[in-house]
């Protein structure tokens, strides 16, 4: 068993998105009778072998042997440099394979500007905003498993959360969103169903608030 701290050492992640995956049952965890969780090694290592979280246990067995020179780039330092390459990450959530290629191909009028990246569920998307929090998030609130609501509500108590831009597709209205619990007040709303066009306007208009982008000039 291991402690939350251990779990994400070895994830690569913050211990607070450890936590939060333990309240969102991605992580099983048990309680000591002072109160602490703990977390089943063959569990943390089932979640590092299908997502790619932590690197390689080779290069963790290595850090823990004391063989630093093994250890794999930790996701901070890999976002400090895809940052200071001034490219915008934007990770798509949706369980719908023809659209996301749709919205890559409609995206690509970015080129190098824009790193895209895609989840299925709320589960996947926060694997990943774990592991590396992107600049623009865009997510159906639609979903299989666990579904935008959800997944919000959780990204509500993350601290990745901190200067992320959330643009949510939906095709409810305003009170049928209250009806099931409503969503963070940082999230922008936009119209379902959307054109990848569309969707790609919105994104560039996104990128003109943020510093400069090279090879993006907007037409004046």
């Amino acid at each position: 068993m291991l402690t939350t701290r251990e779990v994400a050492s070895r994830l690569g992640v913050s211990l607070r998105t450890v936590q939060l995956w333990v309240e969102a049952d991605i992580l099983p965890a048990a309680r000591t009778p002072g109160g602490h969780r703990r977390i089943p090694y063959n569990a943390v290592e089932a979640l590092a072998l299908s997502t790619g979280l932590g690197g390689d246990p080779l290069a963790e067995q290595a850090r823990r042997q004391g063989n630093p020179a093994a250890v794999l780039p930790r996701a901070s330092a890999l976002d400090k440099v895809r940052r200071e390459a001034r490219h915008h990450d934007v990770l798509l959530v949706a369980d719908d394979s023809e659209w996301q290629a749709q919205c890559a191909s409609a995206l690509e009028v970015f080129g190098s500007a824009v790193s895209l990246r895609f989840a299925e569920t709320g589960y996947l998307a926060l694997l990943q905003m774990g592991q590396r929090p992107p600049d623009l998030l865009i997510t159906n609130l639609e979903l299989p498993g666990m579904d935008g609501f959800a997944m919000l509500r959780t990204l509500e108590r993350c601290e990745t959360v901190t200067g992320m831009a959330v643009l949510a597709l939906t095709a409810l209205k305003a009170d049928e969103i209250a009806a099931r619990g409503g969503l963070p007040g940082w999230v922008e709303l936009f119209s379902w169903p959307v054109s990848p066009e569309a969707l790609a306007v919105r994104v560039g208009r996104w990128m003109l608030t943020q510093r400069p982008l090279p090879g993006v000039h907007p037409d004046v």
